[in-house]
């Protein structure tokens, strides 16, 4: 049966409203963070890892238990996974806000840790994958158990090294007026106002992040692409929508080491999903007989966080007008990543 074009213009229609929805409360969400930074002297590192990363993370969070319920494996790991890459190369495009390589400022080596850890967590899921998760526990696949105890373990691990010996920021620039929609007067605002607002932009992310979702998977189905595809792509980067509009706002406003621990702590809690959706998904291992496309989405997710490991390890690095090659070589890879992604759906 045929989907009329209205069917899907409405669709495409909705989807950006709720996108731009998304936008604003994200960018919002990263000034308060900010705000909530200076004010309880946290490490602005910290702050995006923990709670910035988690609050961008809530419709990832939301769709993936969903998908797990309705017992749909490749919609749960393609929308995970795919958004690895697809969230790094928002990364890569705040280097355009930073001017310059926005792996240049970071004080400390923690973000190169996060990398580090984050590639761990993805070879051993891989290595999980390709062994096709022969053990299970209560119904649960072992490799599922594994990935979330190295997840617990790394952030207890970077939270141990968050106050590790400085790095030297290169060319540090200065931060950009603040731009729509940045809140004014937040330095005169108290503290639970401040919680309030977060509160209320994390709801919005929720609400209009799974708005994306369901119109997402309307558009999957009106346009005969299928959720495989859909998955890693649009679904993905409606998910990833909270991430984008965080990190720009928070490069807009300096808070480089924030907005860097946003996408790498949101790649994390990407994985360590993995485990509640284990739980839910009740045919079986969720790790078991999955599709080419899941071994490429992680192969991709490790080849764009080592470029960005590499990047933070050398300090300058050769810039292509406002981008470091860093960014540039990310870029490229996840747009091959669609193309793979494509021939392989």
């Amino acid at each position: 049966m045929q989907i009329p074009a209205t069917s899907l213009i409405q669709s495409l229609v909705f989807f950006a409203l709720s996108a731009a929805c998304v936008w604003v409360a994200g960018a919002r969400l990263a000034y308060l963070a900010d705000a909530l930074a200076d004010r309880f002297k946290l490490a602005k590192s910290l702050v995006g890892l923990l709670l910035l990363s988690l609050a961008t993370s809530l419709p990832e969070v939301a769709t993936t238990l969903t998908a797990a319920i309705q017992q749909s494996r490749d919609l749960v790991l393609n929308n995970l996974f795919g958004g690895i890459a697809l969230q790094t190369a928002i990364l890569a495009m705040a280097d355009f806000w930073a001017r310059g390589p926005i792996t240049n400022y970071p004080r400390k080596a923690n973000h190169a840790l996060e990398a580090t850890l984050l590639v761990l967590l993805l070879s051993v899921t891989l290595v999980i994958t390709n062994l096709g998760e022969t053990l299970v526990f209560a119904g649960v696949g072992v490799g599922s158990i594994c990935i979330a105890v190295i997840y617990v373990g790394a952030i207890w691990l970077l939270r141990r090294y968050d106050d590790s010996s400085d790095w030297v920021p290169i060319d540090l620039p200065d931060p950009d007026p603040l731009a729509f929609p940045a809140p004014t007067g937040l330095a005169y605002a108290g503290n639970t106002s401040l919680i309030w607002q977060a509160i209320a932009s994390c709801a919005a992310i929720l609400i209009f992040g799974l708005f994306l979702v369901l119109f997402a998977d309307r558009i999957a189905d009106q346009s005969g692409l299928g959720t495989g595809f859909i998955g890693v792509t649009l679904l993905a980067a409606a998910t990833s929508l909270p991430e984008l509009s965080t990190s720009i706002a928070a490069v807009r406003i300096g808070a480089y080491t924030m907005a860097i621990s946003n996408i790498f702590g949101s790649n994390l809690i990407m994985l360590v999903l993995i485990f509640p959706a284990d739980i839910l998904f009740r045919a079986g291992p969720i790790l078991q007989n999955t599709s080419r496309m899941v071994s490429l989405t992680v192969g991709f997710g490790m080849t764009v966080t080592a470029i960005y490991l590499i990047g933070l390890i050398v300090r300058r690095k050769p810039r292509i007008g406002v981008f470091g090659l860093d960014s540039i070589l990310v870029l490229l890879t996840f747009l091959a990543s669609l193309a793979a992604y494509y021939y392989v759906r």
